[in-house]
């Protein structure tokens, strides 16, 4: 029986094509930046933590640990000072992104539907930006915090690995506590979404891109198809009744 349904935030939720938005955020971030150092030093130094913190195998440290440390060997800037002047960022300027994003129609009734039907709701957006940039997002899709009390919603503060990294998957599912073969994953990118969450042995559900038509490897992706089908499945009772291995 399906207890828990997992969904990545962008281009899932949320319609935001990061090859429209990083270009924006990055401009905006580097900009923000230049009371410390140069915006093309700062980008190099942000690519960096950030590729560290993906490639961390370390589960003593969360995420959020990961990237200031390595901003710190690198800048030698104190990580705590910095982290509250870019958190400040994330409060005011990252709103200016609203402009870049869409709404999805169907995400707000779908995930009232998993909650009325009494699943665990975990928004599984990659780990890597503070609360206060995810919170932002939801908003963007109409899922605000002040109004849906989700079981989990994975930050960089939280998390201890980010997507694609299995542990990410299991560390959410040991949050929450509940069986990965008693869990929905729900997202848009095959490497990061479909391929980890099947590989622990989740349900999957692949929002194929605009330019892609059918999955990578059919054994993978338990169904695949738009936000409006996953509705019609989750309201028939898909999965409700499966024998969980």
């Amino acid at each position: 029986m399906l207890k828990a349904v997992l969904f990545d935030l962008d281009d899932t939720l949320l319609g935001n094509h990061m090859d429209t938005f990083i270009p924006h955020y990055f401009g905006l971030l580097g900009q923000y930046a230049e009371k410390y150092m140069s915006r093309d030093a700062f980008l190099q130094v942000l690519l960096t933590a950030t590729q560290t913190m993906v490639a961390d195998t370390d589960l003593s440290m969360t995420n959020r640990d990961v990237f200031w440390q390595s901003f710190h060997r690198q800048t030698g800037l104190d990580a705590a000072e910095m982290e509250l002047y870019f958190n400040e960022f994330y409060r005011t300027h990252f709103l200016e992104l609203e402009r870049v994003v869409t709404r999805r129609k169907t995400a707000v009734s779908l995930i009232n539907l998993c909650q009325k039907k009494g699943y665990k709701v975990v928004i599984a957006t990659n780990p890597m930006f503070p609360a206060a940039a995810v919170e932002a997002r939801l908003t963007w899709a109409g899922l605000p915090l002040t109004e849906f009390d989700f079981d989990l919603v994975t930050t960089y503060e939280n998390m201890h690995a980010t997507k694609p990294n299995t542990a990410y998957y299991e560390e959410i599912l040991d949050k929450i506590g509940v069986a990965a073969a008693a869990a929905l994953m729900v997202g848009d990118d095959w490497e990061n979404d479909i391929e980890p969450a099947a590989s622990v042995g989740c349900f999957t559900y692949w929002l194929p891109p605009d330019n892609e038509t059918a999955p990578l490897d059919a054994q993978l992706v338990t169904k695949y198809g738009s936000l409006p089908e996953l509705y019609a499945l989750l309201s028939a009772g898909w999965l409700a009744e499966e024998v969980l291995a």
